[in-house]
């Protein structure tokens, strides 16, 4: 039959994702998976794939979109500090240097150590191409490191950035890097020069793509049967591939440059969602497929030799991270120093792109790329594993926002009782001299001090909390307060100024200012407009509240499937500057501000879900004697104990009123 091994590989891509999720092997990239099944059906073990032209066009195809999408992946925001506030922020965090200067200097140490290793490999006899070993050994795998760091929801945290910066850097130089290669050993050194034409086309073509985004006619052609967005990208992926290959450079650096174009153009997401689901969904998985086929395991063991590269190589990826990236030891702990190492470790698609030309250029035999491939295979399997056991959870077990409030009168006191929840862990200082000798609730920690100096509200880690507010009944220790936590590095101060409400120094410092007198004014005005304002806001039940979405765990989701199941409704979205009117088709998205009301114990439950805890709910097992008593954690079962913890994380747990409980995903 023509189409027999299409239709085989066909299946097994699709069978592929269906299989790793029945069975649970959420450890393993699906990536990987489907070059393993490509082995099992192809000439390592059953045999009944072979490649004919339609399998090699698709092959071609998947191979063009998969260096495309890791184009299309790269943030170029990611370049630029994250200065963002947040509430629960790890203290230490401060003090780390911009994470684009820190991956800089780590990137430039994995290049010169993988130039070691390189020329280590042709003093041993194994691979006599030093430049081929250089970008295979510094290459880092986006496509495994991507979802590594979303999965395990720290893509916005200095971590999660400086491994992502540093994987983007990986990936940008190897692919010049490869370029270069393919040049030397193709065409000859005259053609690298050939190659800017590609760049200055390339630049060329995002000129043309910001001037169509501008033209109003096309944007009543982006929907529909037309999808002229669709078409315009695969028309400049085609065009970059055909200029790449007439230039003398290899094709994926023309679907490379595609990707970045696109990216640099900022597509909305449902247009990136399209073209994900045309690759991941059809074109890439039959390239995984085919690696695997290619591969010939049992001809490869036949040579020693060969099989001596692959723990050389492991080891050689592993030292070649591991080294450079002890130079965060400085601001990290050592298991987050090690793990983030391991995952960088990770390498994939650049690796089978850079063995698979150089077989094509007959640079190394291709016994010698099945073994560089195999080698690449197994680190993907075994470096996520190692990084999520690896990686400290932090502790979002009862995770509060801690909040300080600067003085004890008519003011804070209802306040700070207010504010008591599981949400909120709330502190009061006050001079022993006050005469107000109200008793308050045992929540509220009480903070008696002889006066406001630095040294002393330092020693009692007012500078740690996460909102400071300086609200006694004189401005001027409210200023002087205010202005000690913003140099301490407190990211939110709130400061209450009766005598004025501008100040530019405290403006300057982003500190924020509020009074009665500018408070009766908005109330007033408000009231005037709206007979019920004061209801709404007094009433608990119809205030409304912003929460921050910072869980990735909810991106890209729609509001019809949020599955909180709270009495919450929401009334606006603010996406930037964008104020959006919500509906069941909108999608949360990374640091949306949800204007909500509803219910003050759901409102804290979903902060808390979203803005502090980036868990799933999970199923409980009480151990209790030899029975074992299994239930499931529903966020609407207000009664229950809520347990949380970082997503996947089986382990084992002492509690209050529970002898042992095992925590798995739902």
């Amino acid at each position: 039959m023509e189409f027999l091994s299409l239709v085989i590989v066909v299946v097994a891509a699709f069978m592929t994702p269906i299989i790793v999720h029945r069975f649970n092997i959420n450890f393993l990239p699906v990536v990987v998976a489907e070059i393993l099944m490509g082995i099992v059906i192809g000439h390592s073990f059953l045999n009944l794939v072979e490649r004919d032209a339609f399998l090699n066009i698709l092959s071609t195809l998947g191979f063009i979109f998969l260096m495309f999408l890791s184009g299309l992946e790269i943030d170029f925001n990611a370049f630029k500090k994250d200065s963002r506030p947040r509430q629960g922020e790890d203290k230490h965090e401060k003090d780390v240097p911009g994470h684009l200067k820190l991956a800089l200097t780590v990137f430039a140490f994995i290049m010169m150590i993988s130039v070691v290793l390189a020329f280590a490999f042709k003093w041993l006899g194994l691979v006599n191409d030093v430049l081929l070993m250089v970008i295979i050994i510094s290459t880092i795998s986006l496509g495994v490191v991507v979802p590594t760091l979303k999965e395990m929801n720290i893509m916005r945290t200095t971590i999660g950035q400086f491994i992502l910066l540093v994987a983007v850097l990986a990936d940008l130089f190897t692919m010049i890097l490869l370029t270069v290669y393919g040049a030397i050993y193709g065409e000859g050194g005259s053609t690298i020069w050939l190659t800017g034409i590609l760049v200055v086309f390339t630049v060329v073509f995002y000129v043309i793509g910001v001037l169509f985004k501008r033209m109003s006619f096309l944007q009543k052609l982006m929907d529909g049967t037309t999808q002229i967005g669709i078409r315009a990208v695969f028309a400049l992926i085609i065009l970059l591939v055909a200029l790449a290959e007439g230039v003398g450079a290899e094709y994926i650096l023309g679907a490379f440059l595609a990707g970045v174009v696109v990216s640099l153009l900022k597509p909305n997401e449902e247009m990136v969602e399209k073209l994900d689901s045309f690759g991941y969904g059809f074109f890439i998985p039959i390239f995984f497929i085919m690696v695997g086929v290619d591969l010939d395991i049992p001809s490869l063991i036949k040579e020693p030799s060969l099989l001596l590269i692959i723990p050389v190589l492991i080891f050689s990826f592993i030292i070649s991270k591991l080294i450079p990236v002890f130079y965060i030891r400085r601001w990290f702990d050592t298991k987050t120093t090690i793990a983030s190492a391991f995952l960088l470790t990770s390498t994939l698609s650049l690796v089978i792109a850079a063995a698979k030309i150089a077989e094509k250029l007959k640079a190394i035999s291709p016994e010698t790329s099945g073994i560089l491939i195999l080698s690449a295979v197994i680190t993907c399997v075994f470096v996520p594993v190692i990084f999520k056991k690896m990686f400290p959870i932090p502790n979002e077990v009862g995770r509060r926002i801690e909040v300080s409030m600067i003085g004890k009168n008519q003011l804070t006191i209802p306040i700070a009782q207010n504010l008591t929840s599981q949400l909120y862990d709330v502190s009061l200082y006050y001079r022993k001299d006050l005469s107000d000798s109200r008793k308050l609730s045992d929540d509220i920690t009480m903070i008696e001090i002889a006066d406001y100096e630095e040294d002393l509200l330092e020693r009692l880690g007012l500078f740690e909390r996460d909102i400071v507010v300086c609200s006694t009944n004189d401005d001027n220790i409210n200023k002087s307060v205010a202005l000690m936590a913003k140099n301490h590095g407190v990211k939110r101060v709130i400061c209450r100024l009766e005598s004025t409400n501008e100040d530019p120094t405290l403006k300057h410092q982003g500190i924020e200012v509020f009074s009665n007198y500018l408070s009766n004014k908005i109330l007033l005005k408000s009231l005037i407009e709206t007979p019920n304002m004061l209801n709404l806001l007094s009433n608990v039940e119809t205030s409304l509240y912003e929460i921050q979405m910072l869980n990735h765990q909810y991106e890209n989701m729609q509001l019809r499937n949020f599955p909180f199941g709270g009495d919450i409704i929401f009334v606006r979205i603010v996406r930037n500057n964008d104020s959006i009117v919500p509906h069941g088709d909108t999608q949360l998205r990374y640091k949306d501000r949800l204007i909500v009301t509803g219910s003050k114990e759901y409102v804290d439950e979903l902060k808390q879900e979203l803005e502090l805890n980036t868990v799933n709910s999970i199923e409980v097992y009480f151990h209790s004697g030899d029975s074992v008593i299994a239930r499931k954690i529903d966020y609407s079962q207000s009664s229950e104990k809520i347990i949380k913890v970082l997503n996947p994380v089986p382990m084992y747990i002492n509690l209050e009123n529970v002898t042992y409980i095992q925590l798995r995903e739902m």
